[in-house]
């Protein structure tokens, strides 16, 4: 669904608002696009998180997903989590896993009654995503994380980030996944960050991750859930649509917000600093979000936007080049996203 504009300038509320709420963490993963490990000096207080909040609900967005860094090293975690509860929104949590058996964190959690707690799995063994992850010991604790919450009835997904250093992982992370009941969802790591390019996924490795998701949802639907993430298909002619919903363009800005931990507000926090369109210390959330300035290159953008092979397809309008944070970390421009299925298959006849 494109974004419409209505006859007053209030916009409709992000579906989704995915919010960076500490750079500290316990990890060093290579392929982070946050270079995370210790949090910025100017990071949002307590009390001026707890009034992004409310920012959040003003302009009525439906859910929230607190992500790091590591969010559970925030003291104040817990605090945000209960206010976004209490304002209605739907509380989502992605975290590495490291602290899922602690016990006073374990309770927290099953009394915010989470939409999702989302753990990462990046190899199907300690070698593989403890090197990724860059500490010992966190695959044995990711997949313990995964069981534990998902015992306890708590909505459980399991994220691996693919690129050529786990893509041979994934049939084996498949099946440690089947049948624990978790979803699972699959993304591709773009040089951003600390990922280098030499580690990106070539464009015949990255159309052998969507056949590998159409295969495993055909074949494995009753026991596992999986599905690509914005970074995953468009329109091909093979495939079906690998997003539980379909791609419906760029949603950054539009269904998604991004919220960096010090207040910087961007469409999507996989696109950067290149993208902030304000912060909340300067600025309200409301007026950032109803700027029609803001977020134009998904808000607005037009048939002469698009460039090299998304210039010629059919479904420039409803794709949008795909997307936006893959088409500017490989090109360094918007709108030509080259990892896109169909334009694969089109190179390949």
């Amino acid at each position: 669904m494109r974004w419409r504009k209505s006859g007053s300038k209030k916009q409709q509320g992000p579906g989704c608002a995915v919010w960076e709420i500490t750079l500290a963490c316990n990890l060093n993963c290579i392929h982070c696009g946050s270079a995370a490990g210790k949090k910025r000096p100017d990071e949002l207080s307590t009390k001026e998180a707890l009034f992004l909040c409310e920012s959040l609900k003003e302009i009525d967005c439906k859910g929230v997903a607190l992500m790091g860094g590591e969010p559970l090293l925030r003291p104040d975690w817990a605090d945000i989590s209960r206010r976004v509860h209490e304002l209605g929104m739907e509380l989502s949590i992605i975290t590495n896993g490291w602290l899922g058996q602690d016990k006073r964190i374990t309770q927290q959690i099953l009394d915010l009654s989470p939409e999702c707690v989302t753990v990462s799995l990046d190899g199907a063994d300690p070698l593989v995503h403890d090197m990724i992850r860059g500490v010992d010991g966190s695959f044995d604790r990711a997949i313990k994380a995964l069981r534990h919450y998902a015992s306890l009835g708590i909505p459980t997904t399991a994220i691996t980030t693919v690129h050529k250093l786990n893509l041979k992982d994934l049939v084996k992370i498949r099946d440690l996944l089947r049948g624990l009941g978790v979803a699972w969802q699959i993304q591709m790591a773009t040089p951003f960050g600390r990922l280098e390019r030499k580690h990106v996924l070539s464009l015949e490795e990255y159309y052998s991750v969507a056949m590998f998701i159409a295969s495993t949802r055909k074949l494995y639907s009753k026991e596992l859930l999986v599905a690509g993430a914005h970074d995953m298909g468009y329109f091909s002619n093979i495939l079906p649509d690998l997003q539980v919903k379909g791609w419906e363009g760029c949603q950054a800005g539009i269904s998604t917000l991004g919220i960096q931990s010090n207040g910087n507000i961007l469409g999507c926090l996989a696109l950067g600093d290149d993208f902030i369109e304000g912060n909340v210390k300067e600025r309200p959330l409301q007026k950032i979000w109803n700027d029609e300035s803001s977020f134009r290159y998904s808000r607005h953008y037009k048939k002469e936007d698009m460039k090299v092979h998304c210039s010629r397809c059919k479904y420039w309008k409803q794709c949008g080049g795909g997307c936006s944070a893959v088409s500017y970390s490989m090109t360094g421009d918007l709108h030509q996203d080259p990892y896109c299925a169909r334009h694969i298959e089109e190179m390949m006849r």
